[in-house]
């Protein structure tokens, strides 16, 4: 599948800009392959640089605040040249995407409204600027992919997704913005806590998942939230029981959120077996269902995992 974007044709230059993905499904980590044409009209277009960027809806730090297209990362492709009159000047490139880059499909289907496009950013002379606007689909990485697949088969369901443009505090973060994945609490853990959400903070060795959890109690307006932080690594994660993993996690991070608030009664910590009823989703395969879209080089690196 390709994608093109074009861009309305300039009054003032009569320049016009499309840019066409090879295959817009892609994952973190890989290069996204395409080509950017520009075609001049009646007159020479001098053009000073051609810029691809990353962009999001996200929402701010403040929470009153609206939420905002927000560019979380770009790069050049071009310098300066001139586009002849009648004529057109092609551009291809294979952006590399940032390993934290957010996913915005899993299992084969959107992640409710999250979405995410390359634009196009061509500034001409005089002081001008044309663009177009193409929308990639990124898929998960395998790790963060059984992570998902190990929360839902422990009956978690995905309520809300969203980008938020902050830093996450004391977490080597390379972008602007973070993504969050809210769920509603499975069954076995609903009394300790009320809230999660799942945010993964990844690079080209391994993969840190942050656990955000609360517990609220709506008579009251009492609300304890804490958070907690587990590394692995991209090599070796097909060899793990994933429902097993997870379901340390989240008995670690619910005893260590309960021991923060044991002053609080409505306090407990988790003490029953996970019993799921069907077993985890098989794993994806580096490369499996993208079509091409990158090598399966670079996603790789360290050693077991652990838990911090």
């Amino acid at each position: 599948m390709r994608l093109t974007g074009v861009s309305r044709e300039s009054g003032a230059t009569g320049l016009s800009v499309s840019t066409t993905l090879t295959n817009p499904s892609t994952r973190p980590g890989l290069r996204l392959p395409g080509r950017v044409m520009l075609s001049a009209g009646s007159q020479d277009v001098p053009v000073r640089h051609v810029r691809l960027g990353l962009v999001a809806t996200a929402e701010p730090e403040d929470p009153r605040a609206p939420r905002s297209l927000v560019q979380y990362h770009q790069v050049t492709v071009g310098g300066r040249f001139v586009v002849p009159a009648g004529r057109r000047r092609a551009i291809d490139f294979a952006v590399p995407l940032p390993w934290e880059t957010p996913v915005t499909i899993f299992g084969g289907v959107p992640l409710m409204s999250l979405r995410t496009g390359l634009r196009t950013e061509v500034s001409v002379d005089p002081e001008r600027e044309q663009g177009a606007m193409v929308p990639i689909f990124v898929h998960p990485l395998p790790t963060q992919q059984h992570v998902l697949a190990a929360l839902d088969t422990l009956g978690f369901v995905l309520r809300q997704v969203g980008l938020v443009s902050s830093r996450l505090p004391g977490v080597a973060q390379s972008l602007p913005v973070h993504e969050r994945l809210g769920y509603w609490v499975a069954p076995l853990y609903a009394g300790p806590i009320t809230e999660l959400e799942l945010i993964f903070v990844t690079n080209s060795a391994g993969l840190e998942v942050l656990l955000w959890m609360d517990r609220r109690l709506s008579l009251t307006g009492i609300s304890h939230q804490s958070i907690s932080r587990f590394r692995i690594w991209h090599t070796g994660a097909d060899q793990q029981d994933w429902v097993s993993v997870v379901d340390g996690w989240l008995r670690a991070a619910i005893n260590r959120h309960a021991a923060a608030a044991s002053n609080a009664h409505w306090s407990a910590r988790i003490t029953e077996s996970a019993h799921v009823s069907r077993p985890p989703d098989a794993p994806v395969r580096p490369g499996y269902g993208l079509g091409g879209a990158g090598g399966g080089g670079g996603i790789g690196g360290g050693g077991g995992g652990d838990g911090t």
